[in-house]
């Protein structure tokens, strides 16, 4: 008998204070006034003065639902949303980013770009402040030799303190990459080049299943990790998207009730639901949560609005009739991609393979 963990929804949802529940049933009334704008523009897209109107709405109640998200997370010191704790002139960048990555346009190759780029964002806003106060000094090697060989100091934030003993944990698919990206980004922040030990979990939601009744389902002889490694060390999960938190809390609740005591856990998401955000810090003490972007609400299927689409699939491709291994996916990734994270390839070969 295969030995699968299983949380469900009603257990999510019971951390939630009657003041979340307000705020989110809030939260769904002004969304629901925007999808009848949404239905309106879409239906009168030939007419001008529609457009202008229904897309003027949209504006308003956008402006209204982000500044209701802000004073929400104000009072929660363990979410961290980037356009909420950073100054208004990098908010643009993130925005744009945002909105190519909703893109339907935007295709596997520029999606993994703009992937890149965000998890680059996320460890600045999770680590990069911290080390403001004192610096590393990186000595460089150029390329230039004439009149001699050339050197160049730069200074970084010294975050050794706070990177050191740092596990990956995957959660499979989407977060594959996302998680070598930021093990790569601590790669080069760390004094010593140290890379990170990776622990991967095949977790999954039940997709037949709606928003009230779903379940998350972790298969333990899919997954591979050692409880020993993970005690004591600072786990960091990078999942793109987090709508209900139910695969991030399933995995936590394991690992501690396995005896598993983290030094800190960090959940990093590119898209965050409110809903998802609220839930995770309620269920997990003494975690934090960065994200690069909230949005308001989640449909009754459990995806995120507005959302941008399946994040594993725009990631790694469709799976088709046949699911992909860890080292399939690697392989998927192509020469570039995996030479670029030759370092990180190799730890999750070692995790999957042994030895």
């Amino acid at each position: 008998m295969s030995a699968k963990i299983i949380l469900k929804a009603e257990d999510l949802d019971g951390y939630l204070t009657e003041t979340d529940r307000e705020n989110i049933s809030r939260m769904h009334a002004y969304y629901g006034e925007a999808l009848k704008s949404f239905k309106n523009l879409a239906a009168g897209e030939s007419k001008p003065s529609l457009v202008k109107s229904e897309t003027d709405k949209i504006i308003s109640l956008y402006e209204k639902m982000g500044k209701f998200m802000q004073t929400i997370t104000a009072d929660e010191p363990q979410l961290h949303v980037y356009s909420f704790e950073t100054p208004s002139v990098q908010h643009g960048e993130v925005s744009r980013l945002i909105a190519k990555l909703r893109d339907a346009r935007t295709g596997n190759e520029e999606f993994v770009y703009y992937i890149q780029r965000a998890y680059e964002l996320l460890f600045n806003l999770a680590w990069g402040g911290a080390g403001q106060s004192q610096k590393n000094h990186l000595v460089v090697k150029t390329p230039v030799t004439q009149p001699v060989q050339n050197f160049a100091v730069h200074k970084i934030p010294d975050v050794d303190h706070l990177i050191g003993d740092t596990v990956m944990c995957v959660m499979l698919r989407g977060a594959l990459l996302p998680s070598m990206i930021l093990s790569k980004e601590i790669q080069e922040y760390s004094s010593t080049g140290d890379v990170t030990p990776f622990a991967l979990f095949r977790i999954k939601r039940d997709d037949t299943k709606m928003k009230d009744n779903m379940e998350y389902i972790l298969d333990l002889d899919m997954s591979y990790f050692d409880l020993e490694s993970l005690d004591g060390k600072n786990l960091v999960f990078a999942d793109p998207m987090n709508a209900t938190g139910g695969s991030l809390v399933t995995i936590v609740k394991y690992l501690l009730d396995q005896g598993v005591r983290p030094k800190s856990i960090k959940a990093l998401n590119v898209i965050a639901a409110l809903q998802g955000s609220l839930q995770i810090v309620r269920s997990i003490e003494h975690i934090d949560v960065y994200t690069l972007w909230m949005d308001p609400v989640l449909n009754d299927a459990a995806y995120i609005l507005p959302g941008l689409g399946d994040a594993g699939d725009r990631i790694n491709g469709s799976d088709g009739d046949f699911p992909r291994s860890m080292i399939q996916l690697v392989a998927d990734y192509g020469a570039t991609m995996a030479s670029l994270y030759r370092a990180q390839v190799r730890e999750v070969e070692r995790t999957v393979l042994g030895g």
